[in-house]
């Protein structure tokens, strides 16, 4: 087999492939075996017709398409291994020769991955900041526990105040006419939570039990439904009843009740310890991301579209998921928002095309850098994902490999992580 690489533009190449004219036989005797199966001919049981006869009747042409359909994808993987170049996506094949007794000719246009010029990545000056737990953040955290641990209390006499839970019927209408999704009943709703319209929950606040309201609000210019954007409404509220947190005081009696410590002082120096410890995660986080910021920046690369094409295809399949979870179909999303298959994908492409190129640069300075990962590094980190999934690490190494036979995803993983901290190391705290 010969075969020819020729760049036509920065990521796009023709990969010209000539494959002998006995392995072009073989291909069509395979052919053959396949059709003739399915063939009758007078004189003959089914399947048994010789090719000779075969061929005079329907001509040797027609086990052309079946042919190249077997030998073009072996011929143009053999070619692509062959000619070092490494395609993001499928070709496009164009067949310049099929005959009998000639050689298969075929050219395919390629888009492979870019090269990248690597700008400075060793010595990147990192800002850095302080990641500090005060004893502000400590008492933050403690009250958020308190609040997570409160009972909640029904409020027989009273007013909604800030921070109840109501349960309240309305019906929405612009104009007087009721609107879709503007209307439920007995919905629960935390005051004060900022979940709907702006000013909608403040209107709420003063309403006692079995009262009816009407509330007027805005909605903002950027409203995610279109059609609601900087439409005035009015809601029709009836208030049914209201739920109070009453929060624990903090003494030795509620620490014993939520944790494994017996007085205050001991449970508040865990708070403390448990934040260090997320700040520390934290700070490293932050160094990393600056260092991997500066490097993606000072590199340069010119990104196939189709790369990021495909990414974006990854992110609206993980939001379609997301909203399946919450027994969303992505279509009737898209219908509510008034957001078209384009406009959804425009949203993920500033991002998607930011998280290719990060990719690029880490693996361009992975590979100046002859970063991989090793069988230690592999199998400590098989370790960790066992231990923390409390099963055998054999077990992980399996329910791997069946997704990723030869754990090259996994690998890559790691390798991304050492090259990620070789710019930290490598990098100059200012």
């Amino acid at each position: 087999m010969t075969v020819k690489w020729e760049k036509t533009s920065a990521n796009v190449g023709v990969l010209e492939v000539e494959v002998e004219r006995d392995e072009f036989a073989e291909a069509l005797d395979v052919a053959f075996k396949k059709i003739v199966k399915r063939v009758s001919v007078p004189g003959f049981r089914k399947g048994k017709v010789p090719r000779k006869i075969f061929e005079s009747r329907f001509g040797v042409e027609s086990l052309y398409q079946d042919a190249v359909d077997y030998l073009l994808p072996r011929a143009y993987e053999k070619a692509v291994e062959e000619s070092g170049i490494d395609p993001v996506a499928q070709p496009s094949v164009d067949v310049v020769q099929v005959e009998a007794g000639k050689p298969f000719i075929f050219k395919a246009t390629v888009t492979v991955r870019p090269e990248v010029q690597l700008g400075e990545y060793k010595g990147i000056e990192i800002q850095d900041k302080p990641f500090e737990v005060t004893d502000e953040a400590v008492s933050e955290e403690i009250d958020r526990i308190r609040e997570s641990h409160a009972e909640i209390n029904p409020v027989e006499d009273g007013e909604v105040e800030k921070g109840d839970t109501v349960s309240i019927d309305f019906q929405g209408t612009i104009d007087g006419e009721p609107f879709e999704g503007g209307e439920a009943e007995n919905f629960q709703l935390e005051v004060g939570s900022g979940m709907f319209v702006a000013g909608f929950e403040d209107q709420l606040i003063g309403m006692k039990p079995g009262e009816e309201r009407d509330i007027v609000v805005t909605f903002p210019e950027d409203y995610h439904v279109k059609s609601l954007a900087s439409k005035e409404a009015s809601f029709h509220v009836v208030l049914h009843d209201i739920k109070r947190k009453s929060v624990r005081e903090l003494n030795d009696e509620f620490v014993q009740e939520i944790s494994e410590f017996q007085t205050v002082d001991e449970f508040v120096a865990d708070v403390r310890k448990q934040l260090e410890h997320r700040a520390k995660h934290d700070h490293e986080r932050y160094l990393e991301d600056q260092a991997v910021e500066q490097a993606v920046k000072n590199a340069t690369v010119e990104i196939p579209d189709v790369m990021i094409e495909h990414e974006i295809d990854h992110r609206v399949s993980d939001f379609a998921q997301q909203l399946q979870m919450q027994q969303i179909p992505l279509d009737e999303y898209l219908e509510f928002t008034g957001m078209t298959q384009q406009e959804l994908r425009d949203r993920f492409r500033e991002a998607a095309e930011q998280a290719v190129r990060t990719t690029l640069v880490l693996d361009a300075i992975a590979k100046a850098e002859n970063l991989e990962a090793s069988d230690e590094e592999v199998e400590a980190e098989l370790q960790k994902i066992a231990e923390s999934a409390g099963m055998p690490t054999d077990r992980i190494r399996q329910m791997l490999g069946l997704r990723d036979p030869n754990l090259e995803g996994f690998k890559s993983d790691i390798r991304t992580k050492k090259t990620v901290s070789f710019l930290v190391e490598h990098g100059k705290l200012v």
